[in-house]
């Protein structure tokens, strides 16, 4: 059946990724009981967590900031749940909804019909089986983009990868530092997943240099026992962001200390600002600064080229590496397959800001690009699901 094409009628949204995102704007529909259809190219929810990260990844946030909307995490739960504990805990979310997505039905193009009124909404199936390469076309009144801001790796090119004799792998196929024991490891990135795979790797008896090619803020993730997420949230109820700012970074130089001794700077905007604008978030240290300091994590500049054994760096040194691993992060997908619609810029984020980002035209929504993680995840599913169960029961009683 390899090619065959079929249109489905989907009677409500049309709700595109089966991550936290689009399982929490099909379950908050599902709760006002409206109908969806979500499609996940995948062949299970949440992918990025089950099968792109790595096994010591724990919520960066604690578990309050994170929960879905309308079910807490268990009591039992650590105020960080892990990999493997944030995994059952999407589980239970899809089973207590029963969402049951579309697996294996990738998203090749989106378009809204206006002759029809209607989104047209083409997949294609990668699954291996008989259905492989089945186009299938979805047809509803309402587009859900839920596909978020950790769609596809980022893969920077980089000179004389050709010439590298060991692996170059992006981070999203790393799950811990057994490979590597007394391995000496390039990664590339100082982002959390840069900084926590470095801490991985010592933990496992590599040798990791860490490299560092612009400035990032790094914060404790805790203060005197309170999370330092939790003290900026409380400190935003009475002042701008700007000093809030301010206020992180006295706070972080003086738990931390002067980073730029260790070849870590700060940018000049501050760490709120930079994650709203830009979508960067801050680093929260969980261990890896204390190796730095202690010389079992490396330092260096922006890498100049890659040569058989190591790396030329761009301040002429030359380091010696059996293998690189890339955490360069994520991307957006959306430009490749939404049409027809300038509601995301080329990059794949809503043109208007938090919190005000999450709507459209002609029935078009996202949920997930709000560049704060889980919170806005769970904001933008229960204003969206609001939103279009307005218009279903409009709909509904005029039949």
């Amino acid at each position: 059946m390899a090619g065959a094409g079929r249109v489905v009628w989907v009677n409500g949204p049309i709700v595109v990724g089966a991550g936290p995102a689009g399982l929490s704007v099909a379950a908050c529909l599902r709760e006002r009981g409206v109908p969806s259809v979500v499609l996940e190219r995948a062949d299970c929810i949440a992918s990025l967590w089950q099968r792109r990260t790595y096994d010591r990844l724990r919520l960066h946030l604690p578990r309050a900031f994170c929960e879905l909307p309308g079910m807490p995490f268990p009591d039992h739960y650590p105020e960080y749940p892990d990999r493997a504990q944030f995994v059952h805990y999407l589980h239970a979310y899809a089973a207590r909804a029963q969402v049951e997505p579309r697996f294996n039905q990738s998203v090749t193009s989106a378009r809204f019909d206006r002759a029809a009124g209607l989104w047209r909404v083409r997949a294609e199936d990668v699954s291996a089986g008989e259905e492989a390469g089945a186009v299938t076309e979805y047809i509803g009144r309402w587009l859900v983009v839920a596909t978020g801001e950790n769609a596809e790796r980022v893969v920077p090119e980089m000179d004389g990868a050709g010439e590298f004799e060991g692996p170059v792998t992006h981070v999203a196929e790393y799950k811990s530092g057994e490979a590597y024991r007394g391995k000496r490891v390039l990664v590339v990135g100082c982002g959390n997943s840069g900084m926590e795979v470095c801490l991985d790797l010592c933990l496992h008896n590599a040798l990791p240099s860490m490299v560092v090619r612009d400035s990032v803020h790094v914060l404790p993730r805790e203060m005197l026992g309170v999370a330092t997420f939790s003290v900026a949230v409380f400190l935003l109820r009475f002042l701008p962001l700007w000093l809030v700012d301010r206020i992180l970074v006295v706070l972080a130089w003086l738990f931390l200390g002067d980073l730029a001794k260790l070849g870590i700077t700060r940018p000049s905007r501050g760490p709120l600002e930079l994650k709203n604008s830009k979508g960067r978030t801050p680093v929260l240290d969980i261990g890896a600064l204390a190796r730095i300091r202690s010389g079992e994590i490396v330092v260096v500049p922006a890498i100049r080229r890659l040569l058989r054994g190591g790396a030329e760096l761009v301040d002429g040194r030359r380091v010696a590496a059996d293998a690189v691993i890339l955490a360069t992060g994520y991307h957006s997908n959306v430009p490749q397959w939404l049409k027809g619609t300038d509601f995301f810029t080329e990059e794949g984020y809503p043109r208007v800001s938090f919190p005000d980002g999450w709507k459209g035209e002609s029935g078009l929504y996202s949920v997930g690009f709000t560049r704060r993680g889980l919170s806005g995840v769970s904001s933008d599913a229960v204003k969206v699901a609001q939103d279009i169960a307005m218009a279903w029961n409009h709909q509904t009683a005029t039949r």
